[in-house]
Parts: C-alpha cells; sequence; structure tokens
C-alpha cells in the first residue's frame, strides 16, 4: 500500500474543487494496493519490511530530518510509532478539513495539546494563554509546565483584546528576566465552558511583533468546540490548530483521539515531539475515525440545527437565568464582531444557568431521563455536565467565579435526537427546582 499515489490525493476534477465531505470517501487511499479492499483495512502491526537497506536508510534520513525530502519523495513506513497506514491515511483527511498542509494524529486532545506545547516551550519561556480553557490543559498550564521553569500568564477571554495586550506584555517582560522569550501564545475559543471568544487575528500579530532573529511563537488554537467545520483557525491566523478527535470528529463517544495540523514548517517539531514522546495515535482508533469523517459534516449540521432549537427553549424559560448560546451575542456586543468574522455557526455545544446554585443544578441534572448525565461532547447523544463540580473543578473557587463558571451553570451538548424530545426532557427537568 502506498498513500503517496497522486491519482488518489486529487482534490480537484476538472476545473471543480472537490468539497471535504466528499472527499472523505477515498482521499488518501488506493484499494488496489490492499486488495481491492473498498474501506482501508486495519494495519495492526509494529513494524514493517524494507524492500532493501538503502530503502531502509533512505526512509530513516527522512523520519529524522537527516536530509531534505525531495519534491514527490515521502517518508516510507518504518515503526508504528512514527507512521502507519491508518493514521497516514487519516492525517491526509483531517488536513483537508483543517485546510491545513500536515495533520498529525496522537493518543488524545491532551497528547496533542501537550506534545504541541513542550514542542516549542523551554525553560525559561513564558506562554500567554486564554482563559477558561478546558480543565486537562488547565492543569497542564498551570501545575505541571510551571514545575519546567516555564512561565505563564492568563488572561480571560472576556476582557477581550486589551487582556491579550496586557497579557503579552507581561509575559515579555517575565521571559526577559529569565533570558528566554514568549515560547507560544495559546488559545482556546471558543472557551470551555463559557463560550468566550479570542481574536485570533490579533494574537498573530502579537506573534509577529515577538519574532527574534527570525522567529516568532506560534499561535496554538484549541479548535474543539466548532472544528472542524463551524472554524478554520489556520485561515485566521493561527500556526497550529488542535483538536480533541474524541468529540465531534470521533462523534460517538467511543474512542479517544486528538490532532494538530499545520503547516509542515510548525507540525516538524511536534512530528518530531510525537516520535520521541510516543503520544501517536493507535491503527484501529484511527480506522474508527476514518469511519467517522464520513458522516462529520451531517451529524454537525444536524446537531447545530437541534441546539438552536434547545437554546430557544431556554432562553425563554423562567427557571433559566442566562443562556450562553453565540448566536444570542448583541450586536453591540465586542464578542459579536469576533464571531460574525471567525465563526460559520454556533455549534451544538453551550451552557445555561438556572436560577438558583448547585442544588438546584444538581436537581435539574438528577431529573434528566433522555439527556445523559456525562462529561464530553460532540457525540450522537446529548450529555449535560456541571462544570464547577466536575470538568473545572480543580480550578480554585475564585477563579471559577472570576471566569464566569458558576455553581448554578450547566454545560450541555446536543446531539442528533429529536429536538423537541431533548425540550421534553428538560422541561420537565426544570420542573424539579
Amino acid at each position: 500500500m502506498s498513500n503517496g499515489d497522486k491519482k488518489y490525493k486529487a482534490r480537484i476534477l476538472g476545473n471543480r474543487q472537490l468539497s471535504p465531505e466528499t472527499l472523505m470517501m477515498g482521499y488518501g487511499f488506493s484499494p488496489e494496493l490492499s486488495e481491492g479492499s473498498l474501506k482501508p483495512p486495519v494495519f495492526h502491526t509494529s513494524t514493517f519490511v524494507f524492500q532493501s537497506a538503502e530503502e531502509g536508510k533512505a526512509f530513516f534520513e527522512l523520519a529524522y530530518g537527516l536530509r531534505q525530502k525531495e519534491e514527490t519523495e515521502e517518508i516510507g513506513l518504518i515503526y508504528s510509532r512514527i507512521n502507519n497506514p491508518n493514521l497516514e491515511v487519516l492525517e491526509d483527511r483531517l488536513a483537508v478539513w483543517d485546510k491545513a498542509e500536515k495533520s498529525l494524529v496522537f493518543a488524545s486532545g491532551m497528547a496533542a495539546i501537550s506534545t504541541s506545547l513542550w514542542s516549542y516551550l523551554t525553560p525559561g519561556d513564558a506562554l500567554v494563554h486564554s482563559e477558561p480553557v478546558y480543565g486537562g490543559t488547565e492543569y497542564l498550564v498551570h501545575n505541571i509546565l510551571p514545575s519546567f521553569g516555564i512561565k505563564r500568564v492568563g488572561f480571560n477571554a472576556e476582557e477581550g483584546t486589551a487582556g491579550m495586550n496586557t497579557a503579552v506584555a507581561d509575559a515579555k517582560k517575565l521571559a526577559d528576566e529569565t533570558g528566554g522569550r514568549v515560547g507560544a501564545i495559546y488559545l482556546e475559543t471558543p472557551a470551555n465552558p463559557t463560550n468566550g471568544l479570542v481574536d485570533i487575528a490579533a494574537a498573530r500579530k502579537h506573534s509577529e511583533a515577538l519574532a527574534k532573529d527570525g522567529k516568532r511563537p506560534p499561535v496554538i488554537v484549541d479548535n474543539t468546540f466548532l472544528g472542524p467545520l463551524w472554524q478554520t483557525p489556520l485561515e485566521l491566523g493561527a500556526d497550529l490548530t488542535v483538536t480533541s478527535l474524541t468529540k465531534y470528529v470521533g462523534g460517538h463517544s467511543d474512542l479517544i483521539a486528538g490532532s494538530c495540523s499545520g503547516a509542515e514548517s510548525w507540525t516538524g517539531p511536534v512530528q518530531v515531539m510525537r516520535t520521541i514522546l510516543g503520544t501517536m495515535g493507535d491503527a484501529h482508533t484511527g480506522w474508527m475515525l476514518l469511519r467517522s469523517l464520513e458522516t462529520l459534516k451531517l451529524r454537525m449540521e444536524a446537531s447545530t440545527t437541534g441546539a438552536r432549537k434547545v437554546a430557544d427553549f431556554l432562553h425563554g424559560h423562567d427557571k433559566v437565568k442566562s443562556v450562553w448560546y453565540l448566536d444570542y451575542l448583541p450586536k453591540d456586543h465586542p464578542d459579536r464582531e469576533i464571531y460574525d468574522r471567525q465563526c460559520g455557526a454556533p455549534g451544538s455545544t453551550f451552557s445555561f444557568e438556572v436560577n438558583g446554585g448547585e442544588a438546584e443544578a444538581f436537581k435539574v441534572l438528577n431529573a434528566l431521563k433522555i439527556i445523559k448525565l456525562a462529561v464530553s461532547l460532540g457525540g450522537t447523544e446529548t450529555l449535560a455536565s456541571h462544570p464547577a463540580a466536575m470538568t473545572h473543578s480543580d480550578v480554585p473557587p475564585k477563579e471559577r467565579l472570576r471566569l464566569g463558571i458558576t455553581e448554578a451553570l450547566i454545560r450541555i451538548s446536543v446531539g442528533v435526537e429529536d429536538p423537541d424530545d431533548l425540550i421534553a426532557d428538560l422541561d420537565q427537568a426544570l420542573a424539579a427546582i
């Protein structure tokens, strides 16, 4: 099998640019080189046989960056920690959606995030990051990176460009004091669980202004909430986009995986770090993700349509204090311009506050019949959770309140069920308070 066959890497038919949903059905895979199999087989193998010693030498030279790749040359199959046919086909197709030159697949979303950050941060460096972020990222940034001599400066997404400006200035000062640099700018937009928005283009301007000796810090964007259908960070100024494939891309709550996409000049160091840390995805998970990519657009469109109906119901309910749904941003809100410029749709994950506090939120969650009480998002089924007590429970209470993660907040990820059934379930659950 060879994933380099140009016939199966064509994105244009005549003068027509093929759509991503069409390319998901065959792009990057050659059936005639896999016994005519319509779908890629699962390549459960640790290692691959070279046709000659010279071929093995050539493959390793490329894998370890010992020489430049020739124009039509691709890294051959070596070892599944480095590359695997299932992951290569998957990475080709993810790159189509992310509009990237290269995509890399990881064992989890956190593996993608941590490997990407380790690739660009060294002791003495400073990291600029938005807040709030996913709970695992929060722990990494607040507790693990500082133990390796990496400073961090966060800014609340609600503070807008002014908050980012201050954070960048503070980070530069910290880095100068230790002889380091601002190593990366990390954004999560929309933010989990508040849907706070961060201006990616503004972050890119800061990155360019921080350039030293021809090098600048990468702008890394977690695109899990809207990606890859409703937001394309690489087109907006990001250098790397990281995504939890567990969520919408996997879409069936039956796998764990992550990805990092960007230009090869940016993904190259991440790929080397992935090989050394061993944070790559596995063949079977890659095969499952290829299955899921075929229905990605259908599922995300259905869940987004359903979420609009659910949000409208909650918005008018007398026991609901507020609904943090992106399409509800007022025209004069500072995030509205960012939303209109960056996002193609509001997606299907949002939060709402009930009247009261934790006790009232718990009563609602415990009364649900159809909607499942579980963390995660982006699956075919609708899930609800309590961020303050669950995904963001390790964030200090005062910090949670500063970021808007209140005791009354419930996060909901709308699936593909009949939205009227979901509304009936929420209606009876809200009656519990």
